[in-house]
Formats: C-alpha cells, sequence, structure tokens
C-alpha cells in the first residue's frame, strides 16, 4: 500500500507547487514589468520554475521618467548587491540628478549611473527608440539595455529584479529592444488564464488529498481487521 500512498503524495506536491507559482502571479498582475512563472517537472520529479518573457502590454503614463521596453532587453540597475536587471522603466530622480529605480538604486548608461543635469525635465527630456537620452536635443547618455544567450539563468530576485547566474560574458546588447518613452511594460499576467489554471491545479490538488485518504482508510482497516475471527 505504500506505493499506492507515494503516487498521491508526489502528485498532490506538484499541484502545491503550481499552485503557489499562479498565486504568485495572480499577486503581481499589477508589478510593473513582470514575467509570470511556469512549474515544469524533470524526469525525477524535481520542480523547474520556467519564466515566461513574452510582451506585456504597453501603458502611457505621460510621466517623462517613465521607460517601456518592447522586445528583448533588460533595464540594469546598480544595487549594493551588485547589478540586476529588471523590465520595471518606472525611473525618478534623486536630488544628485542621477536616474534612479523605486528603490533609489542607480539607473545604468552606457556611461555608467544616468546623471541628468537639467531644471526644465519634464519639458528638455527626450529618448529615442534606441535608447539614447536627450536632454535640449543634445544626448547625455544611452541606456545600458542588454539580453543574454540563455535567459533560463534568470533568476527572480526582490523588488521585481532578476540577477544573472551564468557568466558576465554572456551579457549582450539588447539590438532588438526598442524604448518606449512615458510608458511602461505592464506585467503579462492574463487573470482569466490564471484563474483557469488556479481551479484545475485546485482541483487536481483536492483529487490527490482524496485518494491519499482513502488509501489511509483502507491501511487502518486492515490493520483493525487483522487476527479478528470469523
Amino acid at each position: 500500500m505504500i506505493l499506492e500512498m507515494t503516487r498521491p503524495v508526489q502528485g498532490g506536491l506538484r499541484q502545491e507547487r503550481k499552485l503557489e507559482a499562479v498565486s504568485n502571479n495572480l499577486a503581481n498582475t499589477d508589478t510593473i514589468g513582470f514575467k509570470k512563472d511556469r512549474i515544469s517537472f524533470d524526469e525525477k520529479f524535481k520542480a523547474q520554475i520556467n519564466k515566461d518573457f513574452t510582451q506585456g502590454s504597453i501603458l502611457t503614463t505621460g510621466n517623462p521618467l517613465d521607460f517601456a521596453l518592447s522586445g528583448e532587453g533588460f533595464f540594469k540597475i546598480e544595487t549594493q548587491e551588485g547589478i540586476k536587471y529588471t523590465r520595471n522603466g518606472n525611473f525618478s530622480m534623486d536630488i544628485n540628478g542621477i536616474l534612479v529605480d523605486q528603490n533609489g538604486n542607480p539607473v545604468m548608461g552606457q556611461g555608467g549611473a544616468i546623471a541628468i543635469d537639467g531644471e526644465n525635465v519634464e519639458q528638455d527630456l527626450s529618448v529615442n527608440q534606441s535608447g539614447e537620452i536627450m536632454l535640449s536635443g543634445e544626448i547625455i547618455d544611452t541606456l545600458d539595455i542588454v539580453t543574454f544567450k540563455d535567459l533560463k539563468k534568470l533568476e527572480r530576485n526582490g523588488q521585481n529584479f532578476l540577477s544573472y547566474k551564468g557568466e558576465t560574458t554572456d551579457e549582450l546588447q539588447a539590438e532588438q529592444a526598442v524604448v518606449q518613452h512615458k510608458a511602461l511594460e505592464k506585467s503579462n499576467i492574463i487573470v482569466v488564464e490564471e484563474m483557469v489554471r488556479m481551479i484545475d491545479y485546485h482541483r487536481m490538488f483536492e483529487t490527490f488529498t482524496k485518494s491519499m485518504m482513502t488509501f489511509d482508510e483502507i491501511d487502518a482497516k486492515a490493520i483493525n481487521d487483522v487476527g479478528k475471527l470469523r
């Protein structure tokens, strides 16, 4: 009976992991630039988290310090733990005129941290589709937008960051990236699809749970009936 119990236990654990991923996706529906997760299992039933990097819809904001990416690529952010990557282009300026993310981390340009020195940024700042940042028509820097040879080596961190677990030489300039100024990329979560998956995974989880209860009852009955005289 142990083998029969093992199968629904493994199945239930797999459904539980899938439910966790779907729940996290739904919780980040409104997170700018968030990319959904999918759980798969190898031949040894080890869980693998696969990120879906499909494009999210573009939301026009009118904010001169908002940037959306279309196609490939990630913004580079300098943090205390090193360089991180994100699709969240909701930026601002600190008191020193440095372009920063919502946590105060500098946004990297091809010349280092991007410094914007101007009084009328809302009127004078413009950014073209190649990521060149212009102030009063003069190029001051270019957003450092990169991609990687193997996107599977990107791991999710807190604060909507990704870190790369491969070699630094794997980092490539995102030649196909298109920057849209005064806009943000929304998450690629489609709520209805995620809800359908959650219902399916929950039903399967309940099925495995009922199977375990049934086998447990059979075991209990067998143990209690052993030795009884007819």
